[in-house]
């Protein structure tokens, strides 16, 4: 027996199914459209800003300075760097010396990657990009170690020996690595170094010459040149954190947040040539501008920014940023630096052309600062 609906009956369901097609179909419309765009929503070019408040990390477009995405990170991020091909971030957890990771963020896709685990080293703080590998000081261990996310190990580490080794900054090839020791009061520079066989350092062999004399003395069999790092140890002052390498590669400059004096060590010399009585009290970061003239000092406990003349060793100028500076970042053409306000809650933006600040980011708590850039 065949069934018949009402007419009325027919044209609801008709209509019903219009209106669902229709609705799906805008949809698809919309959401089409949305997710082309957060696949290309990462510029090549990306200022990445930590924010220790709501513990995620802020991918920011440093032309409109809106932020275009943001990815959790673990409990107390301090400092981030990005790969060369700017598609990876590496931040560092920190937690005063006690905790172990480093997050890994897939910039491009703006999601968290695996963590590493740092154990058994403690307290992971600087962090460093250089020649395919992330190197990193592990305050909690008084170390410096390399990670290579090739082969997803840590390949290389060396004890400093010093107290909260802290900040780092390596040279192109690896083969120089230079540290400061907050509590120490010390910089650390760690050479890769071409050791010859011959007596130990510093004098002679304690060995009787062998029989027929010192010209059969030679080294053990199989034993011949091989690599080793060597550091030296130089003073500068109690609470140096921040430090930054000239961009010729002749000096390392260093602030201590106790009485606010800038170190100036020679590094061909390895010694400290000068200091400068900066008056930078609570200095946190330290940073020399591409163009290496201006040399640019935050401070934690007051908020200023203090910027002094690489050449001439002399005050330009101080600029209020807030209650409390801490990263710095500075763009490639060295006319505005980016100055992570922590204890305000946002990245100031500074005109160093005019010395002026210009503008603001929104993050929570922000600090750690670093520049990705995709070719």
């Amino acid at each position: 027996m065949k069934t018949k609906f009402p007419n009325k009956a027919v044209n609801t369901v008709k209509s019903s199914l219009r209106h669902l097609i229709v609705v799906n179909f805008l949809w698809i419309a919309v959401l089409y459209p949305a997710s082309q765009c957060a696949a290309q929503s990462t510029p090549a070019r990306t200022l990445l800003a930590l924010s220790k408040g709501d513990h995620v990390l802020a991918i920011i477009d440093p032309v409109s300075l809106k932020t275009i995405g943001r990815v959790p990170v673990g409990s107390d991020p301090h400092e981030v760097v990005a790969s060369a091909d700017g598609k990876t971030a590496y931040v560092t957890i920190y937690g005063g010396g006690s905790l172990h990771e480093l997050n890994v963020i897939d910039l491009v896709a703006q999601k968290p990657l695996p963590t590493i685990d740092t154990r058994p080293l403690m307290g992971p703080h600087g962090i460093t990009f250089v020649d395919g590998k992330v190197w990193f000081t592990v305050e909690g261990t008084k170390t410096v170690a390399r990670y290579d996310p090739a082969t997803g190990k840590i390949d290389w580490l060396m004890g400093t020996g010093q107290d909260r080794t802290h900040m780092i900054f390596v040279t192109p090839g690896g083969k120089r690595v230079y540290t400061t020791n907050v509590a120490s009061g010390t910089v650390s520079i760690l050479v890769d170094t071409l050791i010859q066989p011959g007596p130990p350092p510093g004098g002679s062999s304690s060995m009787p010459p062998p029989p027929g004399g010192a010209a059969s003395m030679g080294p053990p069999p199989g034993f011949g040149p091989h690599s080793d790092w060597l550091q030296t140890v130089i003073t500068v002052g109690k609470g140096s954190e921040g430090f930054d390498i000239s961009p010729d590669g002749k000096e390392l400059w260093t602030a201590a947040s106790n009485d606010g004096t800038i170190y100036i060590i020679d590094l061909a010399a390895k010694k400290l040539t000068s200091t400068l009585d900066a008056k930078a009290l609570g200095a946190n970061r330290l940073k020399f501008t591409p163009d290496g003239k201006p040399v640019l000092v935050t401070s934690l406990r007051t908020g200023d920014l203090f910027i002094y003349a690489a050449a001439t060793h002399k005050q330009l100028k101080t600029i209020s940023t807030g209650r409390g500076a801490a990263g710095i970042l500075v763009d490639d053409d060295s006319s505005r630096a980016f100055i992570g306000c922590t204890a305000d809650n946002y990245v100031a933006v500074v005109d160093l052309k005019t010395f002026t600040v210009t503008g603001h980011i929104d993050v929570r708590g922000a600090d750690g600062l670093a520049w990705a850039v995709r070719p």
